[in-house]
């Protein structure tokens, strides 16, 4: 049911380490545009060995929890169901309390890449390239499969990497080439590159950057630009960061969480550009 604006309803991101996520700024901005101003929105320390005690004790006025590291994959055995979405990579990002009391898991990022690219005008790709293996690439990888109609390659550290990546893939159905590390510099040819390594790992590679470069989307949002994202700028190339990502994804939780649609977009962008000019250094959800 849409919620009414004058309900006083909660709800709240969880992770630990939480003290600088950018989630609160977001939801607020779009309770405030919303006119719903009986709804908060708040952030607690919570881990996987918390994270039980602290759901059972919820009250009915909870509409919904963004969930952060380490609870991505820790909540799901607390669940009592769970989109396909979530299910495709193991990690459920919103929780959504039913009104008969269930708990509802789903996983905005992945819809999130495609509608942040689809800002930009990227609706589909012939082909695309993954550097890093890590959590976030399993979420780029799903969000690959919906957008990129031929070959995707992903540039890996390590032989672990590469065998997680093979795995995802087969259980996403999707066809990934690996390459090494060593050759991240091709990966800059391509229609759309999608950096999900942490802060640091792509500076080496901006000397790379082609002269006529596509599309790059870097899910880093601090510290922002990134080498790689300013030199690819600098170029004409097209960027997309991490927060186009959080707010997309935050997008679809505060749909889901108040029945409200469309939500906000915007005004929960200037609150993230806000937030980040503040100086505070914030935790990526």
């Amino acid at each position: 049911m849409p919620a009414r604006a004058t309900d006083a309803r909660r709800a709240a991101v969880l992770g630990s380490p939480i003290a600088h996520s950018l989630s609160p700024a977001l939801h607020r901005a779009a309770y405030e545009a919303l006119d719903l101003t009986g709804w908060t929105y708040d952030r607690f320390d919570v881990d996987e060995e918390a994270l039980p005690a602290f759901l059972d004790g919820l009250g009915a006025e909870w509409a919904g929890l963004s969930l952060t590291m380490p609870l991505k994959r820790a909540v799901i055995p607390l669940l009592d169901e769970i989109s396909e979405t979530a299910a495709s990579v193991e990690a459920v990002n919103t929780l959504v309390f039913a009104e008969d009391g269930r708990r509802v898991g789903d996983n905005t990022d992945i819809p999130g890449m495609v509608a942040a690219l689809r800002e930009r005008g990227i609706e589909q790709v012939g082909s695309a390239a993954i550097l890093g293996a890590g959590a976030t690439a399993s979420s780029a990888l799903a969000a690959l499969a919906r957008v990129c109609t031929g070959e995707i390659v992903a540039y890996v550290r390590s032989g672990a990497r590469a065998a997680e990546m093979r795995q995802w893939a087969e259980r996403l159905d999707v066809e990934v080439r690996i390459a090494d590390w060593a050759d991240a510099g091709d990966a800059l040819s391509f229609p759309l590159v999608v950096a999900t390594t942490p802060a640091g790992a792509t500076d080496a590679l901006a000397v790379s950057v082609p002269e006529r470069p596509a599309t790059l989307f870097d899910v880093l949002y601090d510290p922002w630009p990134t080498e790689l994202a300013a030199r690819w700028s600098m170029f004409g190339g097209a960027v997309v960061g991490g927060l186009d990502l959080l707010v997309h994804q935050a997008v679809l939780q505060v749909e889901q969480m108040t029945g409200r649609a469309p939500a906000p977009v915007e005004a929960m962008r200037r609150a993230g550009e806000r937030a980040l000019a503040s100086g505070r250094t914030p935790h990526r959800t």
